[in-house]
């Protein structure tokens, strides 16, 4: 059995096994699993260093997830969108598409926690077909993004074989991976998959890492090796409450990803999934740290801070306010706070 695979058997999956890693009460977790499943593998578990700290949150179930009444299933109305199952067309010329139903953890903030790693979701061969012949059908289909569950979980043959499938469509010019393996898993990018990707140009991969501990030299190594099959790699960060909601933490995330050759794509505030409302921060906390740290980090550190709007409606992103007036001279703040004007060419369209 290959590495990565014997790894990802090994995962916790139950409250009394992980109570043989850390000392904590484990008997207010098992009616949380009993609704959202739980998935650790071994190597994100060696990460974690005591109860409570930012990755352990990140990974273990908590009662919290039952106590939401705040929050809705289906924010993204990602099943209205669905014309075919498993491919969400809300964009005119690109879709999502999910063609996977497991992750190498089950994230706790995960907005399709309401079926990921349950038997909600369903792929099969079918779905995938119906999904390819939808974009072969779709002729102002440009892009697809892969997604699911993770896409990368997929045996090498499997997703090679789908990656040709979409690739012979002629008017799908973009193939995008939504993957959080290079983090959660760094193993399973080995030099094979790296060789099978790098066959479907122009295709792009776009990871997802929330904290500096989960910058390690396993990642680093998944990172590069990723980079050099030539794939153009973005960073999806969530923004999560008690985390990595202060600007310290994201500082050095975002620096030590674009060290890995990953650049800084979205921040994004936390969606209305439910069960995951603890994880949610006030908008205005997620402008404060923004306005923090442009001008005090490099421009390609700095990720869009975005909220994926709710009931599909897209991503609208949400940016500090610069701008104090507008006329025949704009004026505004720098990102020192201090006072600038710069005079406008002609009339306002």
């Amino acid at each position: 059995m290959t590495h990565w695979k014997k790894i990802l058997q090994n995962s916790v999956s139950s409250p009394s096994e992980l109570a043989q890693f850390f000392d904590f009460d484990c008997s207010p977790l098992r009616s949380v699993c009993a609704s959202f499943p739980m998935r650790i593998n071994p190597y994100y578990l060696g990460l974690i260093r005591s109860v409570n700290d930012p990755l352990w949150q990140q990974a273990v179930p908590s009662p919290r997830e039952l106590n939401d009444s705040v929050c809705i299933p289906d924010p993204l109305a990602e099943e209205d969108l669905s014309p075919v199952p498993n491919l969400v067309h809300k964009y005119p010329d690109r879709v999502l598409f999910l063609v996977a139903s497991e992750c190498a953890m089950y994230c706790r903030f995960c907005t399709r926690k309401r079926k990921v790693g349950t038997t909600a979701m369903q792929i099969t061969e079918k779905t995938i077909q119906a999904g390819i012949d939808y974009i072969r059908e779709n002729r102002e289909i440009r892009e697809v993004l892969l997604s699911g569950g993770d896409p990368l979980l997929l045996e090498d043959d499997r997703l090679d074989s789908l990656l040709t499938r979409l690739r012979a469509i002629p008017t799908l010019e973009i193939i995008r991976i939504g993957t959080r393996i290079p983090c959660t898993l760094p193993m399973r990018i080995t030099e094979d998959l790296a060789n099978i990707l790098k066959k479907h140009h122009p295709l792009y991969i776009n990871t997802h890492f929330n904290h500096p501990r989960e910058l390690t030299l396993e990642a680093m190594k998944a990172c590069t090796r990723l980079a050099d099959a030539g794939i153009p790699l973005g960073c999806q960060t969530v923004l999560l409450k008690g985390i990595n909601d202060d600007p310290t933490t994201l500082k050095e995330l975002f620096t030590g990803l674009l060290r890995m050759r990953v650049k800084p794509y979205y921040l994004f505030q936390g969606d209305l999934t439910k069960g995951t409302n603890h994880f949610r921060t006030h908008s205005s906390s997620g402008i404060k740290i923004m306005r923090k740290l442009i001008g005090s980090i490099s421009g390609m550190a700095i990720p869009t801070y975005a909220l994926d709007a709710p009931g599909g409606k897209g991503k609208i992103p949400l940016t500090p306010d610069y701008i104090i007036s507008r006329g025949k001279t704009l004026s505004f703040q720098n990102y020192c706070g201090k006072l600038c004007t710069y005079p406008e060419n002609g009339d306002p369209l």
